[in-house]
């Protein structure tokens, strides 16, 4: 079965936005679960940049759990306006901006999902701001306002929201989600929308100005956490890697190796760190190589399958990043359904961009450091 975020996620790399669900709760802090556990002394002393040990009132740790849908989408809840109005939406780390169905939609999109009614909302403000969003196979037209988002415990007071009012074609019909909650850089939203994380930072509202990502396979465990690192998630240490460009989490993969051999990126090459996207994307003619080092075949809709019975055998596919090895063994790179596996790697046109999405990050904990604007990465448990 192939991910509807795909099709979302594999955009002409413009203004990038997916998917994510799970209910509305206020998540256990991680210095309560570490000092339950008797880590906390040794875990302060060995992850500086975890919590700190003082912090304002004001200041949180969320844990956001993160429903995986089939390994292809990843959902959290959050509610908008007072009284809350509850919304699925993908926590995405590939756009910025944050936008929910409206009452003023009459798309078929809009009329399959819940619907953000501002009369209802005695904090709305409308900002009068027109916001239009183009996707590679979708688009959303509406208008910008202001209003309180809550994310797990975290009460985040005058933000700006996007509601659609036009969500035309079928992409958003059947999607999982109602709406899209951009992780990314400020520089990639829309003008005079501020995003979530941002305005969180702005207001003093997490205790580190980062966040970190954990995606399980098959089944539950998945998780969001503002403002910390939760090395219970990762074995070994975390590496670090520069951001090279402030927009999308961009930065550079020195090559692509499979068995020692270069395969793709000869030379390096510029990659983001894209929650939103299930599969991993590059280069059609990179791609093509690694399908074919891997032993993937093409078949007759343009899918690249893989023979079950030769998991055993196959090689991993080696990202080197700044550095340092992130070997994808087939377990990470390959899916099953129904007796059939199929090959995570897809390819998108020319574009020299590569999108390592989920198949990624479920082998690799994904820590997103806007202090220092670089990306931790570690294996996952």
């Amino acid at each position: 079965m192939r991910c509807l975020v795909v099709l979302l996620a594999v955009l002409a790399l413009s203004q990038g936005s997916r998917v994510t669900r799970v209910p509305l709760h206020k998540g256990k802090s991680l210095r309560k679960a570490l000092k339950e556990h008797g880590l906390l002394e040794d875990f302060l002393k060995k992850h500086p940049y975890a919590i700190s040990r003082k912090y304002s009132n004001l200041e949180k740790v969320a844990s956001e759990p993160l429903a995986n849908y089939l390994d292809c989408q990843y959902f959290g809840r959050i509610s908008i306006g007072t009284p809350p109005q509850e919304f699925t939406v993908v926590f995405d780390t590939g756009s910025s901006d944050l936008w929910v169905p409206s009452v003023y939609c009459k798309s078929t999109a809009c009329q399959s999902h819940h619907r953000f009614d501002p009369a209802k909302s005695s904090t709305f403000q409308n900002l009068n701001e027109p916001l239009s969003i183009q996707y590679g196979t979708g688009s959303m037209q509406g208008f910008l306002g202001l209003d309180t988002v809550t994310v797990s415990s975290i009460v985040d007071p005058q933000q700006t929201v996007g509601l659609s009012t036009q969500e035309p074609g079928s992409v958003f019909t059947y999607s999982e989600f109602d709406g899209i909650l951009g992780l990314a850089y400020p520089s990639l939203a829309s003008p005079y929308s501020v995003p979530v994380f941002d305005n969180m930072m702005q207001n003093h509202l997490v205790a580190q100005d980062l966040f970190s990502v954990y995606l399980s396979r098959n089944g539950q465990g998945s998780m969001l956490t503002l403002g910390a690192i939760d090395p219970t998630y990762y074995t070994g240490a975390l590496h670090w890697v520069p951001v090279t460009v402030e927009e999308y989490w961009q930065f550079t993969v020195d090559s692509v190796t499979v068995n020692g051999v270069v395969v793709a990126c000869d030379g390096g090459c510029q990659a983001i760190l894209d929650t939103g996207t299930s599969m991993l994307v590059g280069p059609n003619s990179d791609i093509l190589n690694i399908q074919s080092a891997i032993g993937a075949t093409q078949d007759q809709y343009g899918m690249f399958d893989i023979n079950c019975g030769n998991l055993g055998s196959m090689p991993s596919v080696v990202f080197e990043i700044h550095g340092r090895k992130y070997p994808l063994p087939p377990s990470a790179y390959t899916s099953q359904d129904m007796g059939f596996c199929s090959s995570g790697f897809q390819g998108e046109g020319d574009s020299q961009l590569w999108i390592l999405g989920d198949v990624f990050i479920r082998e690799y904990y994904s820590v997103f450091d806007r202090v220092n604007n670089r990306l931790g990465l570690a294996k996952a448990i």
